[in-house]
């Protein structure tokens, strides 16, 4: 293995790449694999160089101290003119003692040293020049892409400071070329002149690269149909839950069936039922920031943080467990729910709508890193897949709170008051074989869910849609009011189901849960 030619630390000369100049260079490290010296320049510049684009100061010290001439046949044939240009060479620098032009050969050498060292000054100045970054503006049908990044800045070592913003772009479809300009450092008033207007194209870069952004996120496939679809599923399924129960208040519900007229407007709204309704979701809030339950890290997020979560939907479904039983206790008489349900739906509706407005309103202010993938930038869009990521208010995450605790939980409940509701309607003792099969079977989905409650950290919910009015209305509106609706129909449409049905319709569902 060939030994290094230059140590760690050392000062030498190190050629600028695609010129013949040399710099001052500091060695920092060397690559016995490769041969290659890491150097740095004084502006800062870190460089990786051959072993031949090297060289030791004293060797350029022995070449300046030689005739600057550049061969000797050249210095005797230009002896003569010589003269002519030593005086136009140091003119600049014309000492008030100068001896007159028939001096003697002493003065003469004087002159001639003189002579050097004003050349030695000239090539001072050329080598100190300053390393400026200039970015070159994408071409073609690029598009700039801004993902939150902070800003690199890379700062020279000299007085004068340049200022570079570097923009991620799309390996197919774009790319920044930087290019070195070397200019003499005494230009300081042209180099503020030309940094400033350097720094202005970066601005207008930054805002130009967040308009292609949006504009490309604007242009990008959009799920659910895009903004006509969402605009109508906004529009649809509200209006189909209500048909739904609507139509299975009748005697001979059927989809064929023309469209049951709408009730009046006091039995779909009453503002006592819609405090219910309230009471119900911040109990469940109560629950949530009880401080019992172990707490686990989410996922990471695009800054590398995990937010924390604590798991107690369990501990929340057993006290209102509990808080049933005691109601039933003491004579509580829930079939209320039963009588008010198009009410309670209706009054879930809107809050949903207007919980996806505050939603919205707020994700207006949130840093784009906190932004949902999902997002788009059109409006319509954003408000039904939800712009915020990870809504929160202090640590009460809002969507990870929706998403089990009163949609699931309620679903339950609303289950059971339909099981109290059929008893008493149809004059029974003990609830119908089908009622038990469909209370037995959602319970245990809930119940799993909620034991298993760390695992929908991992879903697509959390990890990449925003909460706006699609999980709003899903979790507090359609699980619940569609989830329970076989339930309800039971009600009045009972279904005698015998005991050996029962039996095989309980060894299916241990064969497909198996």
């Amino acid at each position: 293995m060939p030994s290094r030619k230059f140590a760690d630390g050392e000062v030498v000369r190190g050629r600028w790449p695609g010129s013949s100049l040399y710099f001052e260079v500091e060695v920092l490290s060397h690559d016995s694999k490769s041969q290659l010296y890491t150097v740095k320049y004084k502006d800062g510049t870190e460089l990786e160089l051959k072993e031949s684009d090297i060289k030791p100061l004293t060797s350029f010290k022995q070449r300046k101290s030689g005739s600057t001439s550049s061969s000797p046949s050249r210095r005797r044939g230009s002896r003569g003119s010589r003269g002519s240009r030593g005086s136009r060479s140091r003119s600049r620098s014309r000492s008030p003692g100068r001896p007159r032009k028939s001096s003697s050969q002493s003065s003469r050498r004087s002159a001639s040293a003189s002579h050097n060292v004003d050349i030695k000054e000239m090539r001072k100045e050329v080598l100190e020049v300053k390393l400026t970054p200039l970015v070159l503006k994408p071409f073609g049908n690029s598009i700039t892409r801004y993902n939150g990044e902070p800003e690199h800045r890379e700062r020279n070592a000299i007085p004068h400071k340049n200022t570079q913003e570097q923009f991620p772009l799309s390996q197919e479809s774009s790319y920044i070329s930087t290019q070195y300009s070397l200019r003499p450092r005494r230009e300081e008033i042209k180099l503020k002149e030309i940094d400033s207007e350097e720094e202005n194209i970066v601005l207008k870069g930054t805002t130009l690269s967040r308009t292609l952004e949006v504009t490309a996120t604007q242009t990008k496939d959009l799920e659910f149909g895009g903004v006509p679809g969402v605009f109508l599923i906004m529009l649809g399924l509200p209006a189909f839950l209500f048909l739904l129960l609507l139509l299975c208040r009748q005697r001979e519900p059927s989809l064929l069936n023309f469209p049951p007229p709408l009730p009046a407007l006091y039995d779909l709204w009453e503002t006592r039922v819609f405090g219910v309704y309230l009471l119900w979701f911040f109990v469940q809030a109560l629950f949530y920031l009880l401080p019992i339950g172990k707490v686990v890290e989410g996922t990471p997020l695009t800054d590398g943080r995990r937010l924390k979560y604590r798991l107690n939907g369990f501990y929340a479904f057993l006290l209102t467990s509990a808080a049933v039983g005691a109601c039933l206790f003491w004579g509580v008489e829930l079939y209320y729910v039963y009588r008010h349900f198009l009410q309670l739906a209706l009054a879930a509706l809107v809050f949903s709508v207007g919980l996806s407005v505050y939603l919205y309103v707020r994700a207006l202010r949130v840093p784009r890193a906190e932004l949902a993938p999902a997002s788009s930038g059109n409006a319509i869009y954003d408000f039904y897949i939800g712009r915020e990521l990870n809504p929160r208010i202090g640590t009460f995450d809002l969507k990870y709170f929706c998403e089990l605790r009163p949609g699931l939980i309620g679903w339950v409940v609303i289950n059971l008051v339909m099981l109290l509701a059929e008893m008493k309607l149809q004059n029974r003792a003990t609830p119908s074989l089908a009622m038990v099969l469909v209370n037995s079977f959602q319970l245990l989905y809930v119940v799993d869910a909620l034991w298993n409650e760390e695992a929908v950290l991992t879903t697509m919910d959390i990890i990449h849609d925003g909460f706006g009015f699609m999980l709003a209305f899903g979790d507090l509106v359609w699980v619940p009011f569609i989830y329970s609706f076989q339930a309800f129909y039971l009600v009045h449409h009972p279904n005698e189901v015998s005991w050996l049905a029962a039996s095989l319709i309980v060894a299916v569902k241990r064969g497909i849960d198996s």
